[in-house]
């Protein structure tokens, strides 16, 4: 069996050489292949199917080839098309911040001037760093996104201690924190709103207590329904993203043709106040840009599942090219449909907009506003757990997180591991009382890591000058990306200094402690290669490659 040298190594330990999986699953030889049984699994393990099963040769010019026959070593297959990529940006992007928060970016903002222009150059600031991450996930066409980018970038046998430490800090945070803490607010959300129409049919208020239980029991069930369908069929997860998608874009149609309705019969008081009242505060404006951010969130998130992508020298910048100014558009056009019937001060204090937006104009109609929140949450989150599971998974098959992690069902080829460990820290993300609160102050720390990937980019410039890049951008926008980071991360800090930017950097920090033993010094904690292969056993996975590497 492969023997991984990993570093956070709670589950990193040598393997023993014996069959991983009963003779009644499969088994796995030594050098990590997988062979199937004589009672055969119904031809689930061949991966010769040309529907699911080609992808592009990184050096081919999106030629596309045969990836994998039953004999290669286990890995993920492409089965992630256009329209799948496509969906996944716009489904991972549009989740619940459009439906419910264009309130908080209107209090930093103070006019609808400013408040659209906010919208639309948070839409211009992802697609400049969409375009950046199309060269990056072009040139290094694996999965991972910022992640092996650093490594690819920074890593380096002359600085064995610097080289990888961009890279596991990514890791540390957006896997134990970033990743799940997103989950939990999208799951929480798609609660909230699912009892909605109830307690306003039944017209019953709730006691504190039962409501907080039933939120987070629903809560918990959409994160194990979107966890069963991810680690079941990568084919059923990308069905439901699509399927999910197209129904959030239906509601946001409903929202923009009543929005355009009333202004054709002249609704545009609040739309004319333009800039009147509007902001100077350098501090305001940096977290109105993160209130707009975190609607765009996600913009990246094809970059995690490169490997899983058919001809991802293609799609991977059609699919940004495509989805990105789409989710744009909706974004202001919906904001424009929001001012048309409610005015600055009505949705300033309203806690989901599009709900007041319903009541006051769609009458008995007006449930399409919080079903419409719902489908769209859902689908967010199952876009978020399927590349939050891929980020996990590549961070532990390069070593910097238990092995297990990297392993792949052998038959299903899902990376469930890396899917029930994120789904694990969500559930247990879902029983604080309110922890969006926390994850504002911790949309800084994204922005960190995005500025690196931007000087990684720049450095690879000069680094790797000479590989081939089916797609480039001009060298000024990563510059002018990494510089709106740094602004977006001195802003908030220089202008109103709050003790939660210094929590968020000593987690940052708190990293090194794991990096120094279990990375660089490779320690090993007593008795996990047992607990490793216990859930090797229960889990029915095997030790996978990189798709890159075949």
């Amino acid at each position: 069996m492969v023997q991984h040298v990993t570093a956070l190594q709670l589950g990193g330990a040598e393997q023993p050489h014996h069959s991983l999986i009963k003779d009644t699953v499969g088994r796995v030889s030594d050098s990590g292949t997988s062979t199937p049984t004589s009672n055969g699994d119904d031809g689930s393990r061949s991966r010769s199917n040309s529907d699911d099963a080609t992808s592009s040769n990184p050096r081919n010019d999106g030629m596309e080839r045969d990836v994998s026959t039953p004999n290669d070593a286990l890995h993920l297959e492409r089965r992630v098309g256009l329209v799948s990529g496509v969906a996944l940006i716009v489904g991972t992007m549009i989740g619940s911040g459009i439906f419910v928060s264009p309130s908080t970016l209107l209090v930093k903002t103070k006019s609808p001037g400013l408040f659209l222009v906010i919208w639309a150059a948070c839409g211009l600031l992802s697609t400049l760093g969409a375009l950046c991450y199309a060269e990056l996930g072009t040139l290094i066409p694996k999965s991972g996104g910022e992640y092996i980018y650093f490594k690819e970038a920074f890593d380096s046998p002359r600085h064995r201690f610097w080289g990888p430490v961009m890279s596991f800090l990514f890791a540390w945070v957006s896997v134990i924190l970033l990743r799940t803490s997103s989950m939990a607010i999208i799951s929480l959300a798609f609660a909230e709103y699912s009892i909605a129409p109830l307690m306003s049919t039944l017209q019953f208020c709730w006691p504190d207590d039962s409501k907080y239980t039933l939120t987070r029991l629903l809560a918990a069930l959409c994160i194990c329904l979107i966890t069963f369908i991810n680690c079941f069929s990568v084919k059923l997860a990308t069905k439901v993203q699509n399927i999910f998608t197209a129904a959030k874009l239906v509601a946001i149609a409903i929202i923009i043709a009543g929005g355009l309705y009333m202004i054709g019969i002249g609704n545009t008081q609040y739309l004319s106040q333009g800039f009147e009242g509007s902001t100077t505060s350098f501090g305001d404006i940096a977290t109105a840009f993160y209130s707009g951010l975190w609607a765009y969130d996600g913009w990246n998130n094809l970059n995690y599942v490169t490997e899983e992508l058919k001809n991802p020298f293609v799609n991977l910048p059609r699919s940004i090219m495509i989805g990105i100014p789409l989710t744009t558009a909706c974004y202001v056009l919906v904001n424009v449909a929001y001012l048309a019937v409610l005015s600055p001060t009505e949705m300033m204090q309203s806690e989901a907009v599009a709900v007041d937006w319903g009541n006051r104009l769609l009458g008995p109609m007006a449930f399409l506003m919080p079903l419409g929140v719902v489908l769209s949450t859902f689908g967010a989150g199952n876009g978020s757990l399927f590349t939050a599971g891929r980020l996990c998974y590549v961070a532990s098959r390069e070593g910097h997180l238990v092995d297990v992690l990297s392993y792949v069902h052998i038959r299903r080829l899902t990376p469930s591991p890396a899917l029930l460990f994120n789904s694990a820290v969500a559930l247990m993300m879902i029983i604080p009382g309110d922890i969006a609160s926390l994850i504002d102050f911790f949309s800084f720390t994204a922005w960190i890591f995005y500025g690196a990937a931007m000087l990684a980019l720049i450095v690879m410039r000069f680094t790797k000058k000479d590989a081939p890049r089916p797609y480039k951008v001009p060298i000024i926008i990563p510059v002018i990306v990494l510089i709106i980071s740094v602004y977006l991360v001195i802003g908030p800090i220089v202008d109103n200094p709050k003790i939660e930017y210094l929590y968020a950097t000593l987690f940052i920090l708190a990293g090194f402690l794991l990096y120094v033993p279990f990375v660089y010094y490779k320690k090993v904690l007593p008795g996990m290669s047992y607990v490793t292969t216990f859930l090797q056993l229960l889990l029915e996975v095997a030790p996978s490659t990189s798709m890159a590497e075949d």
